[in-house]
């Protein structure tokens, strides 16, 4: 079977109450260690490379990386997103490269570090969501900037970020504003700012609601109900990946992730998708440095980065299941780009929204 679009995914993790992991891929190891785990956990799979991502592998390289990925496992759906396209043009490159979904991320104008005015964000988003959609493939669309409500900084993630800071309310996704956007937009998917951010330090303590606004969530998913919601740099940082790194040579100081219980709120709340980077590089990272030191003599580099497979699979495995993605792969039925484009041409997938509450 061949790659699906991201909306399949979504649509069933709506009807049936989970949230996906969307795992960031750069490389090979990166890819088995997804796929492995969500063999073992039958749980369905979001892929998802940075424009840096792309560049780093190259795009011959991550593509036939990715349909290994899917003749290896034809039982488990697959989606190739593009995360944080800074551009319509860069959505379009993907799409041309194969990718069954596409982030364009209006928040923030084509330089990925200057905040754009809502009606940019909207004009973007509209131009790729009737290009893309034509050929079947997903959207998802951002509003509101990522960043810290702790420092009103972001931290920028393969040359995407805002500079300098924020107000809060930029920080913070306007519910009003969110149902305007996904009327004018049509997007499959609506990535919310909410104070996540990317890289390892997120929070300086274990965040409460001044900090995290999970609450902002459930604000703007009783205003869309019909939509599915995304969070983003979604990590938890477990404090064994930072307690192996360091004792193994690493300098991480003190940080604080998402805790997943947050997340789980986030999912009953109409988060469909959640996004992790961090945690698996963390894993990565561990392995490597303990292999290192462990056997200072080896020179293979398949002595590093097979633990790093193992460790970076565990925390895949462990999303799918907290997520409640296990078990749903094979309950999916794959569907063609093709068949989706005629779904949205019939208008059978057109966005419902409330204009207001109660209404």
């Amino acid at each position: 079977m061949a790659l699906v679009p991201m909306r399949l995914l979504l649509d069933h993790a709506a009807e049936n109450g989970y949230g996906i992991p969307a795992y960031n891929v750069n490389n090979m190891e990166q890819i088995l260690s997804i796929m492995q785990a969500a063999d073992e956990t039958n749980s369905p799979v979001i892929l998802q490379a940075s424009r840096g991502a792309r560049s780093y592998a190259g795009e011959n390289f991550l593509r036939h990386l990715v349909l290994a990925a899917v003749e290896t496992y034809p039982h488990i759906p697959v989606v190739m997103h593009q995360d944080h396209g800074n551009s319509p043009a860069t959505c379009y490159s993907a799409i041309r490269n194969g990718f069954t979904s596409v982030m364009m991320d209006g928040s923030l104008e084509a330089d990925a570090k200057t905040p754009a005015s809502f009606e940019y964000n909207v004009s973007v988003t509209a131009e790729v969501v009737k290009v893309a959609h034509s050929v079947g493939a997903s959207v998802e669309g951002e509003l509101g900037c990522l960043g810290s409500l702790e420092t009103g900084a972001g931290e920028a993630e393969d040359g995407h970020g805002f500079e300098g800071t924020l107000s809060k309310d930029q920080l913070l996704t306007d519910p009003d504003e969110a149902v305007a956007f996904v009327e004018q937009t049509q997007v499959d998917a609506l990535a919310v700012a909410i104070g996540t951010s990317h890289g390892a330090y997120k929070f300086t303590r274990k965040p409460t609601g001044e900090v995290l606004a999970i609450s902002r969530i459930e604000e703007i998913h009783s205003r869309l109900p019909n939509t599915h919601l995304v969070m983003h740099g979604s990590s938890s940082v477990p404090q064994e990946w930072l307690d192996m790194i360091n004792q193994y040579g690493g300098k991480i100081p003190e940080t604080y992730g998402v805790p997943v219980e947050e997340i789980q709120k986030g999912i009953k709340s109409g988060v469909r998708k959640v996004n992790i980077d961090t945690d698996n590089r963390l894993a990565i990272t561990a392995a490597i440095r303990e292999a290192a030191m462990k056997d200072p003599s080896n020179f293979d580099p398949r002595h590093f980065m097979k633990p790093s497979i193992k460790y970076m699979k565990q925390v895949c495995s462990e999303r799918y299941q907290q997520f409640g993605a296990a078990g749903n792969a094979t309950k999916i039925k794959q569907i063609t780009l093709d068949d989706f484009a005629k779904k949205y041409a019939s208008g059978e997938l057109t966005a419902t929204v409330k204009s207001a509450v109660g209404v």
